[in-house]
């Protein structure tokens, strides 16, 4: 079990930059592929970035792709997202995801057991 809890969320000008940060507690926090999701208003939640256990293998989605970054301090149980040049329709609450089974960068929503409460991004034009 992994608990998940995301910041750093906000208000933004468009081209403006915020960087989420997910922290999870437990001593396993290593062992978890961690990824990034986020759902817009009536629209379905929908894969963002995706991390390995050790940081080196990452996959974004081609819509921020060059835009925003995942990465992982596991000494802080800690993933973040980089969101540079963000457009009004990155606007979504970001929501964090673990799962310990993945042997790849999972994109499917249930492929990640854990989730965050997650954290509102608006951006405005």
């Amino acid at each position: 079990q992994v608990q998940l809890v995301e910041s750093g969320g906000g208000l933004v000008q468009a081209g403006g930059s915020l960087r989420l940060s997910c922290a999870g507690s437990g001593r396993t926090f290593s062992s978890y592929y961690m990824a990034w999701f986020r759902q817009a208003p009536g629209k379905e939640r929908e894969f963002v970035a995706a991390i390995s256990r050790s940081g080196n293998g990452t996959t974004h989605a081609d819509s921020v792709k060059g835009r925003f970054t995942i990465s992982r301090d596991n000494a802080k149980n800690t993933v973040y997202l980089q969101m540079n040049s963000l457009k009004p329709e990155d606007t979504a609450v970001y929501f964090c995801a673990a799962d310990g089974r993945l042997g790849i960068v999972g994109i499917r929503i249930d492929e990640y057991a854990y989730w965050g409460q997650g954290t509102q991004v608006t951006v405005s034009s």
